[in-house]
């Protein structure tokens, strides 16, 4: 049951903390937390979808530095299938990060099925973390570089036309859905898929702090200004 006053959910994606390319990380982290500061007494629900930490992972006995100064209850799912239905309020929802919705490229997804594979994870969990943390951080700059990432971010169209594929079969199969709420893409868009349906892609916030609230069984994609 929702508490006086909270009638608000909220989703954001893409904040990447802890990035080596962000020049101002602890600016980037305060901008953060100034938002979910002034959310806290008016939020239900928070649905954070995906790529929050730049890197983050799970020793037995090893804390990374940085961004653990509280353990918070919130429930982690990860699925192939692009992101899991939901209805709040009564309203149909389908959310995700969004990396597996729609086709991706082979490359990207043997380069995914190789991150999750439990028995890679074990040996890489047996490297030293002063090993393995800077060269996770070097490669996700390095995967960065030469496509205009820190310029306005485009969603290309071959990305574009995979994602409103998958968008319109899912919307076919339920036609209670009326949002489709997204990652990954680094692009802030809300478009109609159809007459009760729409595609909602997050955006960033690194070139903007945008985000999506739902309330009133209407959902909104905004912008965080301080």
């Amino acid at each position: 049951m929702n508490r006086p006053g909270r009638t608000r959910t909220y989703f954001l994606s893409d904040a990447h903390l802890g990035a080596s390319y962000i020049t101002d990380r602890r600016g980037h982290e305060k901008r953060i937390v100034s938002f979910l500061d002034g959310i806290k007494d008016d939020a239900c629900n928070l649905f954070l979808l995906g790529d929050i930490l730049d890197y983050w992972f799970e020793y037995k006995t090893v804390v990374p530095r940085g961004y653990v100064r509280d353990e918070i209850g919130i429930e982690i799912v990860d699925t192939a299938q692009g992101g899991i239905p939901l209805e709040i309020d009564g309203v149909h929802f389908f959310v995700g990060h969004g990396d597996t919705f729609g086709r991706q490229p082979c490359s990207y997804m043997f380069l995914r099925e190789l991150f999750h594979n439990r028995v890679l994870q074990k040996l890489y969990s047996a490297i030293h973390p002063r090993w393995t943390i800077p060269f996770a951080h070097g490669w996700s700059s390095h995967s960065r570089k030469g496509v205009g990432y820190f310029a306005e971010p485009k969603l290309t169209a071959r990305a574009r036309a995979a994602v409103e594929v998958q968008a319109r079969l899912l919307s076919a199969d339920d036609s209670l859905l009326r949002y489709i709420v997204i990652g990954h893409h680094h692009v802030a868009l809300d478009e109609p898929i159809n007459d009760h349906c729409r595609l909602v892609i997050l955006g960033n916030w690194i070139n903007r702090s945008t985000y999506a609230v739902f309330e009133n069984n209407k959902l909104e994609l905004k912008e965080f200004e301080l």
